[in-house]
């Protein structure tokens, strides 16, 4: 049984795949290792590439997912579905140096009271290479802000390169990890019921191998949904703190439209409000569909399905909205509060109901 076993989670990254195995096989010559592939169903065959290369080496294997994206829930698949006693992660991009990965288990097998070694850019001898500017400004600003929910000192909490024990992993993923976002390190710390005891070796961060890299804003989303998560000590659901977020937005949204057909137009109330509601609501489907549930994302003839549906739950829930700061406004409470009541039950209804309807896809959809 492998000693070792590697989770590299993968979309559209079919070329780096049999070079970070030979890489990885030059590496680690000498110790028991599997390499798990977690695809999130990549539209370039990089699931059947692990499938063909599994063919002639045993130690690779293919976790393919459909109808789920996401890296920190690829990795915590990945690690459950590993046997053996140590778990690294790391990208199939080859930016981070696998010949660290020797070092890494070593440290582990020497150290009985080691639980993580991580791959870090920010120690002494370590670099994040030729990152622009702008790049190594919110990788700083990041860190600053992790420090908020993390448990320990780390120099890199937001590295992607690290080796755990198998055990350390599973206590933090059986306390509720978040599995959003990019930053799995991060959320294995702040999830871990004790401290977890760790090591920083440095590494220096390379150029991508192959293929486009994956970074955009809705990385920078899920990141500060993350934290909030962990703000709110996870009483509150993560994806109803990020609808919020998009009503509170889709709301700014609604008094704009308003303004302007209103106020620059001259257009009568009515018609306004009306316009300004449905702008809104499509505002606020749109962002919903790209952050909110980004991992179950609507495209081609389910978006128009799933519009329908939000459009048509979000009018109840502006119903309900009414109906309860109304009666409560009736029963001598305070307008403040009959209006903030009225405006929790619709957004409770409008999560609730859509999260069912607009995107649980149906069966064969």
């Amino acid at each position: 049984m492998p000693q070792l076993s590697i989770v590299v989670p993968t979309f559209n990254e079919a070329g780096n795949v049999t070079e970070l195995r030979d890489r990885v096989a030059r590496a680690l010559e000498g110790v028991d290792w599997e390499m798990i592939f977690v695809d999130d169903d990549s539209p370039d065959g990089t699931a059947d590439k692990v499938r063909a290369l599994a063919q002639s080496d045993a130690r690779v294997r293919c976790l393919q997912r459909i109808g789920r994206r996401g890296l920190a829930s690829a990795c915590i698949e990945g690690m459950l579905a590993s046997s053996a006693p140590v778990v690294a992660v790391m990208d199939a991009d080859l930016q981070h140096d696998e010949r660290l990965l020797r070092a890494m288990f070593e440290a582990l097998q020497k150290d009985a009271n080691l639980d993580v070694v991580v791959g870090s850019r920010y120690v002494e001898g370590g670099g994040i290479g030729a990152w622009k500017q702008s790049r190594a400004f919110l990788s700083r600003l990041a860190t600053r802000l992790s420090r908020s929910v993390l448990k320990a000192d780390l120099k890199d909490p937001m590295s992607g390169f690290f080796m755990i024990r198998h055990a350390a992993a599973l206590r933090c993923i059986r306390q509720g990890m978040s599995g959003v976002g990019f930053k799995i390190l991060l959320d294995l710390f702040a999830s871990s019921p004790t401290p977890l005891r760790y090591l920083e070796l440095p590494y220096q961060f390379r150029e991508r191998f192959s293929g486009e890299s994956k970074l955009d804003t809705t990385v920078a989303w899920e990141y500060f949904i993350m934290l909030l998560d962990r703000f709110f000590g996870r009483v509150v659901p993560i994806r109803f703190i990020a609808f919020t977020l998009v009503g509170g937005f889709g709301l700014l949204v609604h008094l704009l439209v308003l303004s302007v057909c209103f106020k620059l137009l001259s257009m009568p109330f009515l018609w306004a409000q009306t316009a300004a509601t449905l702008v809104a609501m499509t505002s606020n489907f749109v962002l919903n569909n790209l952050l909110t549930y980004r991992d179950m994302r609507l495209r081609g003839w389910q978006l128009l399905r799933g519009w329908i549906s939000f459009t048509l739950a979000c009018s109840v829930g502006a119903l309900a909205n009414v109906g309860i700061a109304a009666w409560l406004f009736s029963q001598q409470a305070s307008w403040v509060l009959s209006a903030f009541a009225g405006v929790v039950v619709g957004a409770v209804w409008n999560y609730a109901i859509t999260a069912i309807y607009t995107w649980n896809k149906p069966k064969g959809g």
